[in-house]
């Protein structure tokens, strides 16, 4: 007697409409807007301290005082900033091979890219995405300040991709690249055409 072959099928879950409206209805686009020449101008503005700082575009030594900072282990009962070890030996091993000194410079110019990126609304998701990793890598690294709130918008960007650059210049970069997978996109016009095909 053969064996009963069972065959899954693929099932397609849908998002909640609320996750729909919110990170892929162009009429949230105006608050992702917002939201991201916002973000945009936090890196904008905190790269331009470090361009014009030699020891960041130059010799790497502010990075260099911040990593030992952070991998310093100060004795008891006060805590470290780095709570786990892997990241700590991560950093140690940057500082030990003195990868500051180029590394600096892409921190720099790095978080210049990002803010122009998400000000102009350029790979929205990608500059986001960037500056989400920038920002975890802070708090890692022991820097709370505004590094989570940043990253939490940040994220939101991510998700709202689609749209975040709608007024920007993803509304043309994304329609003339397109995606690798079949879709929509819909133009301002609102008539619906292929993703990837020229704009109207």
């Amino acid at each position: 007697m053969a064996a009963k072959v069972v065959t899954r099928k693929n099932t397609v879950i849908q998002d909640p409409p609320f996750a729909r409206f919110l990170f892929s209805d162009t009429r949230m686009a105006i608050f992702w807007l917002i939201v991201r020449v916002w973000l945009g101008w936090q890196w904008v503005d905190a790269s331009s301290h470090k361009i014009s700082d030699p020891g960041w575009v130059q010799t790497g030594e502010a990075l260099k005082k911040y990593w030992t900072s952070a991998v310093a282990v100060p004795a008891p009962p006060a805590r470290p900033a780095i709570s786990f070890d892997w990241y700590r030996g991560f950093l140690q091993f940057l500082l030990d091979t003195q990868s500051y000194t180029w590394f600096a410079k892409l921190v720099a110019y790095g978080e210049l890219l990002i803010g122009l990126g998400l000000i102009v609304g350029a790979f929205v998701g990608i500059a986001a995405f960037f500056g989400a990793l920038l920002n975890w890598n802070f708090i890692m690294a022991g820097s709370a300040s505004t590094n989570g709130f940043l990253l939490i918008l940040a994220v939101g960007v991510m998700l709202a991709w689609k749209v975040a650059g709608y007024y920007g210049a993803d509304y043309f970069l994304l329609r003339w690249i397109g995606t690798p997978w079949p879709g929509l996109a819909v133009s301002r016009e609102g008539d619906p055409v292929r993703a990837g095909s020229p704009a109207k």
